[in-house]
């Protein structure tokens, strides 16, 4: 895929999943409908703060390389030990997240690994396009959890997306009163934006305007229900 189409694509609230292009409002999560926002940061803007800096100094001993993704055992085996230890569904494998049986990957994807003492303790995988940069998975080994390793992960990827004279860092999206995916807000909540898809359009994130967007997503989906129920 070509990076300029990419970052179209992603400009317009849509995100790589397997080998396609997709994008959803809603998230049934255990029986309960939520919605979906999605999220970048404005690379020029971005300004950490104590937290981060500790961050990053605390991780400095680890090692970094990029270089372009190749599925290899030593991924598979890294994220077999990190989805044995989380609490949310995940696919059983990297080659099922990201191929799904396909024998070409269409998109620009890297591999940002880290490594303590040649040990591979984390890897975050993302796409690259002409002048944006998007967060696909992040993995990491559980013994190292007090490293907060995803949110590292999550910074040098926003540092290489600087490095490359990128524009914007798509992280992915949250869910409206599902705290689990708050952790996307980390790099800087001052430079994120969130899509409205109800106008199209980016603006400068507030809790108070996806509340908002929110709560009209779900009182379409309810009308929406209620008249294909009882169309008359």
């Amino acid at each position: 895929m070509p990076g300029e189409a990419l970052d179209f694509y992603l400009g317009q609230g849509y995100y790589r999943m397997h080998q396609d292009l997709f994008t959803c409002r809603f998230l049934p999560i255990e029986g309960e409908l939520y919605t979906v926002h999605w999220l970048r940061l404005r690379l020029a803007d971005v300004q950490y703060g104590p937290t981060q800096r500790r961050l990053l100094r605390l991780n400095a001993p680890f090692s970094v390389t990029i270089q372009p993704f190749q599925l290899t055992p030593e991924l598979e085996e890294l994220y077999a030990r990190y989805r044995r230890n989380i609490s949310f569904e995940a696919p059983d494998t990297v080659e099922a997240f990201l191929l799904a049986g396909a024998t070409h990957n269409v998109f620009r994807t890297e591999v940002l690994a880290v490594r303590d003492e040649g040990r591979l303790i984390a890897a975050g995988i993302f796409d690259r396009g002409a002048r944006t940069l998007a967060g696909i998975m992040n993995f990491y080994d559980p013994a190292y959890r007090k490293n907060s390793l995803g949110k590292y992960l999550m910074l040098l990827k926003l540092e290489h997306a600087r490095r490359c004279g990128h524009v914007y860092y798509y992280p992915g999206y949250l869910v409206n009163n599902y705290p689990k995916f708050d952790y996307k807000l980390f790099p800087c909540l001052a430079a994120t934006e969130v899509f409205d898809c109800r106008r199209s359009e980016w603006q400068p994130f507030a809790w108070d305007a996806v509340r908002e967007q929110s709560a009209e997503l779900l009182a379409g989906w309810q009308a929406k229900e209620e008249w294909e129920q009882d169309p008359e």
